[in-house]
């Protein structure tokens, strides 16, 4: 116990919760800035099995805030190269990389035997999606997003109300980090704000983080914080999310993405349109409408304009 002596001495953990984080399996999307603040320290706090699944490569220009990375790591898949990192940290904790781009049906297959959830994937299809599914099964939710020199993290679901509920829509701009910029340390510092939720939620610490929201503005220099205990669940969960292998023959399906972006059609029903085709366009009522798009916003927004159909949102790589 010399490795856990520091946190055992607190009577908030003890030894009984040192075995509850030793028991714990926790899932965790995206292996990228977020995941460098937040993965030693679930690691080093014992968690007993960790799960990464990232899809990307070490790049040079993730460096500056991803610090689990070395420039000998270039071109290496971010979620092994953490994996060793990890383990090098905390031989004790099982951790289990896994090279792929998270979708509904692979990510309801990787929930099954969780504790948690941890969403540090910096996309939105992944946050929504990932919280229609913690509602349903009822499974903690960690999410967080940082911006520039600003960033929020939650706790959601498994008893509280789900990310649709405190975000029924998105925001009318919505940059990303790679086209608005973000600076190293206020992603470190939401990271670590995810962990620390993470281990407040499996050792049972009151007040609960689910139903909590920590939003940081390192530009003013303020930290706020509200609960959202009582935020109501949307009637329906439309746009929905759904993956490549949940489109059917029958749904009507809109590719977003240019040819640059995107040389083959996702299915062979598809129409490619761009936004003068798309706003001529005239769906059949009677059939899913489904949008595709790389990171989901353009098809949430697309969807949003057609919401008399049948719709869906799905973000492909």
């Amino acid at each position: 116990m010399n490795r856990y002596i520091r946190q055992t001495a607190l009577p908030e953990v003890g030894p009984e919760g040192q075995a509850k984080l030793a028991a714990a399996r926790v899932l965790v999307v995206g292996a990228g800035g977020l995941a460098a603040g937040l993965l030693p320290l679930l690691a080093g706090a014992g968690i007993g099995h960790l799960r990464l699944i990232d899809p990307d490569v070490v790049e040079e220009s993730n460096l500056h805030r991803q610090t689990l990375f070395r420039m000998a790591d270039l071109g290496r898949f971010k979620a092994e190269v953490a994996a060793e990192a990890l383990r090098g940290l905390n031989p004790e904790c099982r951790i289990s990389p896994l090279v792929a781009r998270l979708d509904p049906v692979l990510a309801a297959k990787e929930l099954q035997g969780c504790d948690l959830v941890v969403d540090a994937a910096d996309s939105v299809a992944v946050t929504y999606g990932l919280s229609d599914l913690c509602l349903r099964a009822g499974l903690p939710l960690i999410s967080a997003s940082v911006l520039g020199r600003s960033g929020y993290v939650g706790g959601f679901c498994g008893g509280a109300p789900s990310y649709r509920a405190l975000f029924p829509d998105l925001p009318a701009v919505m940059p990303s980090c790679n086209g608005g910029g973000v600076m190293g340390p206020v992603v470190a510092m939401l990271g670590a704000l995810q962990a620390q939720m993470v281990l407040s939620v499996l050792l049972g610490h009151a007040p609960s983080a689910l139903g909590q929201m920590l939003s940081v503005d390192l530009a003013s220099w303020r930290v706020s914080s509200f609960r959202f205990d009582a935020a109501e669940e949307p009637a329906q969960t439309l746009p929905e999310v759904i993956g490549l292998a949940q489109i059917a023959p029958e749904d009507q399906v809109i590719e977003l993405r240019d040819l640059a972006e995107a040389p083959a059609l996702p299915v062979p029903q598809a129409l490619r349109l761009d936004a003068a085709a798309l706003a001529a366009f005239k769906p059949d009522p009677h059939r899913r409408l489904v949008f595709v798009c790389a990171t989901g916003l353009r098809a949430w927004r697309a969807a949003r304009r057609f919401e008399a159909a049948r719709v869906a949102i799905m973000a492909l790589p």
